[in-house]
């Protein structure tokens, strides 16, 4: 047997060890591979794509690769921790250390070349599946035709097999060589029992409850002010949770006789105490990447949401357009031509905006009768002002309400009196964001001379709806969009404008929560051998299969769950910061996101203990 066929086998007989590695390197060669598709596509670039769209393709991919060369380099030196006792075996054997490197080196070039390879086949596989969801996530204009993507190849193919080389050439560079009885006992040699620091422990309470108190009391501005030091005071106070209050709480948990001796609680938490301080790194990671994940889906799909909603809101009619006299006439022609043209059926209005100068600043004032046939077009019910009477209009989840220093002024009238608002309505009749006021018609004739007049025409589409589109995108690039306000149009422009930040987000969001999985499978499984013993000697005694999967599950969702509650938590608080920052609730969309990833999670969790239980009851029972 040659070395390069030894080193070829060694991979074969360790494939389930290596499964997770693989396939999740395939993943992010997949992921890469897609991006360059769209990167390269010969329809993509004007079709519909804005530049900086189509740049931050190109970054996110960068951003892939770089991580891909982290989340490889760490994968890999789990694996050479778990070897260690295979390392011992074969320079017992008279291997030598260069002899081992060389053996490494080869092993991760196998793995490389077999993931990128696999990578490339399934991208294409699923090419035209990611190409056809590209066009309904990306709105874009026209469709992306299936081709075959040579330049995305040749660049996957070279960029991953030049990554693998490097990350295979300074592995088996840094490959220690430790003494032949260290290799040989591996995990068995004893680490003695880990202690918490109860300084330390104290400081991670204190500051997570800190950084925690910080995000969530900011408010508007002070959100960035205090955004860095909150991350520096999280990030560490999430270290020492998992190394130092962990730990802790384990040892007082098992302190509790009537806890720690009922049924197979003994065993569980016998050495979870250890599992905790070995993973703390591990679980520090995960819980850091899948918090990254969960913020930036979560302020992704919350910023879209809400501008999306906030757009769509603005302006209840199908229609709206505002004049201050220049072209109005055409315009309102132009309009009306393209409804008949498109066959499309509307009700109008037509009416003068006034503005009138008050106390602390100018106010618009409508009459009666122009606010009542605007209400009846969106069918709101009219109301009714008596002579004298002052009701202040306020539109409803407006973010720059003035209805309270309204509240505050009087109007006067030519005849000297003075009006005082005494009501407030709520109302989308005019599309107003600022609040307003309404008087009757008769005190409406008795107002001063305006500051300043504007003409506001609306339309509301009664029947032809389908026409609608058609309508907005051939007025839209005539007419000025301060003045002409299609809002159905203006979703769609929105919905596109955040597509391609929302396609790109949601992709590295994925990559990160993918990767974090990953890290949690390769922990488990380098315990693996090491609870085949344990539950080997245990099962001598009496350990039931029962009682044998009740601990794995335990002990497994310990593993899973520990670092992405934490995550979550972590997720809503920043979520809750960021939506104070943009004064958007982003309560609804952070609940979706974050209760989307659990599900992830848990169905991940199934998958994993199934297999992992399913190996240790091999060797056991």
């Amino acid at each position: 047997m040659t070395f390069r066929k030894f080193a070829f086998n060694n991979v074969i007989r360790n494939i389930r060890l290596y499964a997770a590695y693989l396939l999740s390197s395939m993943f992010m060669v997949m992921v890469f591979f897609t991006f360059s598709i769209f990167s390269f596509h010969p329809d993509l670039n004007g079709n519909g794509m804005s530049t900086s769209a189509y740049i931050g393709m190109k970054v996110s991919s960068s951003i892939i690769f770089v991580f891909s060369f982290f989340f490889i380099l760490y994968s890999m030196s789990s694996f050479l921790q778990s070897r260690k006792k295979e390392f011992g075996l074969l320079m017992m054997q008279g291997m030598s250390m260069k002899q081992i490197r060389s053996m490494v080196f080869l092993e991760n070039m196998v793995i490389g070349l077999f993931a990128t390879i696999s990578g490339i086949v399934l991208g294409l596989v699923f090419a035209k599946a990611i190409l056809l969801l590209g066009e309904n996530v990306l709105i874009l204009n026209g469709k992306l035709n299936f081709y075959f993507p040579i330049q995305a190849i040749l660049l996957t193919l070279v960029a991953f097999i030049a990554l693998f080389f490097f990350i295979s050439l300074f592995v088996s560079y840094i490959l220690r060589s430790n003494k032949l009885i260290t290799l040989i006992k591996g995990n068995e040699m004893s680490k003695g029992e880990p202690k918490a620091n109860i300084f330390l422990t104290l400081l991670a309470a204190i500051l997570l409850v800190a950084g925690y108190g910080t995000a969530v009391l900011a408010e508007r501005d002070m959100v960035i002010n205090v955004m860095i030091p909150v991350i520096v005071i999280v990030s560490i106070g999430t270290y020492l949770f998992f190394t130092q209050l962990s730990v802790y709480i384990i040892k007082r948990l098992k302190t509790k006789k009537k806890f720690f001796w009922k049924n197979t609680n003994m065993i569980l938490f016998s050495d979870l105490s250890f599992r905790m301080k070995d993973n703390a790194r591990t679980f520090f990671m995960v819980a850091m990447v899948s918090t990254v994940a969960f913020s930036a889906i979560g302020t992704l799909y919350g910023f879209q949401s809400a501008f999306i909603k906030d757009a769509s809101n603005k302006n209840p009619y199908t229609f709206s357009y505002e004049s201050y006299g220049e072209n109005e006439e055409h315009d309102v022609q132009l309009i009306n031509k393209a409804l008949q043209k498109e066959k499309v059926k509307a009700n109008s209005e037509h009416m003068m905006w006034t503005s009138y100068e008050m106390s602390t600043d100018w106010t618009l004032i409508a009459k009666e009768s122009d606010f009542n046939r605007f209400a009846k077009l969106i069918g709101e019910d009219s109301i009714e002002v008596e002579e004298g009477q002052l009701v202040v209009v306020e539109y409803p989840d407006s973010s720059i309400s003035n209805t309270e220093e309204l509240m505050k002024q009087s109007v006067e009238l030519k005849s000297g009196i003075s009006l005082q608002p005494k009501e407030v309505i709520v109302s989308k009749a005019l599309p107003e964001q600022y609040s307003y006021y309404v008087i009757s018609d008769l005190d409406y004739e008795n107002l001063p001379k305006p500051i300043d007049e504007m003409s506001f025409y609306a339309w509301q589409v009664t029947d032809g709806e389908e026409g609608v589109f058609a309508v907005s995108e051939e007025l839209y690039p005539q007419l000025n969009d301060y003045q002409f306000k299609p809002t159905e149009y203006r979703v769609y422009v929105k919905k596109k404008q955040y597509a391609s930040v929302m396609f790109v987000g949601l992709f590295i969001g994925i990559v990160f929560f993918v990767s974090a999985g990953s890290f949690l499978y390769f922990r488990l499984y380098m315990d693996l051998e090491e609870d085949k013993q344990k539950f080997k000697s245990i099962a001598k005694m009496g350990l039931t299969e029962r009682e044998l999967k009740k601990i794995l599950s335990r002990q497994t969702m310990i593993l899973f769950f520990t670092p992405i509650t934490v995550a979550i938590i972590h997720g809503a608080v920043a979520l809750t910061a960021l939506s104070h920052l943009s004064e958007f609730s982003l309560v609804k969309e952070s609940v979706t996101v974050l209760s989307v990833f659990f599900i992830i999670q848990v169905l991940y969790f199934f998958i994993v203990r199934y297999l992992y239980t399913k190996q240790v009851k091999a060797e056991v029972l």
